[in-house]
């Protein structure tokens, strides 16, 4: 495994921005990055817990992760959650859950029992709720133990990442791992409720990876890069390393 950069931020490490050509080698470099961590984690304490993420530069990694790791990653040993979810049923095609079970979770031997998808069904409240006390029963209270081994997380062109959403209430709850977003933003695209990971949840994952395509990012690239405190992306830092990898235009 790449060795974690040790610059120290206020709140975990410091980004580092990787800056690629293009779309197929930010994929490429992201998958080798994943891989590294499940088997860092699994070496390290028997297993690897992992946190997705929605849109349509995960799901190409995803693809790359089940074209090319079905065989070689255990992933028996693997525990997937997600950062966040639209309040839709599983089956909507804009439901993360639902990209990421057709672009990786159903093409690799990973236990049904292992994927903990967020019930966004239920409503914003109840299934924040629900996925609140799965993840205590998992891992305890929020800040008593190691959460995440890697968090993957892309970014909106106002800085928001998950939901976390620029200036929202949720920003500021620090006693819970999951909550609602409800209503949404106007930002939030589709404009549903949904349910997120607090800011203390990501930010104490082992690593964060965020992904980053198009020029449209590159102003959040740069306010990333200049320490800018008040978007919701800039603030998530994990405890051993925070990466950013962005293909051209953005970084």
């Amino acid at each position: 495994m790449t060795a974690p950069n040790d610059t120290v931020g206020a709140a975990g490490v410091a980004p580092v921005v990787r800056v690629v050509p293009d779309a197929d080698a930010l994929t490429q470099a992201a998958e080798a990055i994943v891989g590294d961590a499940v088997l860092h984690a699994v070496e390290r304490r028997g297993r690897c817990a992992i946190a997705l993420a929605g849109g349509s530069t995960p799901r190409a990694l995803y693809a790359r992760l089940a074209a090319y790791d079905a065989a070689r990653l255990p992933w028996n040993l693997v525990d997937v959650w997600f950062g966040d979810e639209r309040c839709v049923p599983p089956d909507d095609p804009s439901s993360n859950y639902h990209m990421a079970r057709e672009a990786l979770l159903s093409r690799v031997p990973i236990p049904p029992e292992n994927v903990h998808r967020i019930p966004g069904e239920l409503g914003s409240a109840a299934a924040a709720e629900a996925y609140d006390a799965e993840l205590r029963a998992a891992f305890g209270a929020l800040g008593s133990a190691e959460g995440f081994d890697l968090v993957l997380l892309g970014v909106g062109t106002e800085g928001h990442t998950a939901s976390l959403f620029p200036d929202h209430p949720a920003l500021d709850v620090t006693d819970r791992w999951a909550v609602p977003v409800d209503p949404a933003p106007p930002t939030a695209k589709p404009l549903v409720p949904r349910v997120t990971l607090t800011l203390p949840a990501l930010t104490g994952a082992a690593e964060v990876l965020f992904l980053a395509t198009g020029a449209e990012k590159k102003p959040i690239v740069d306010a990333v890069r200049a320490g800018d405190p008040t978007l919701p992306a800039a603030r998530v830092r994990g405890r051993e390393r925070t990466m950013w990898i962005v293909d051209v235009t953005a970084g």
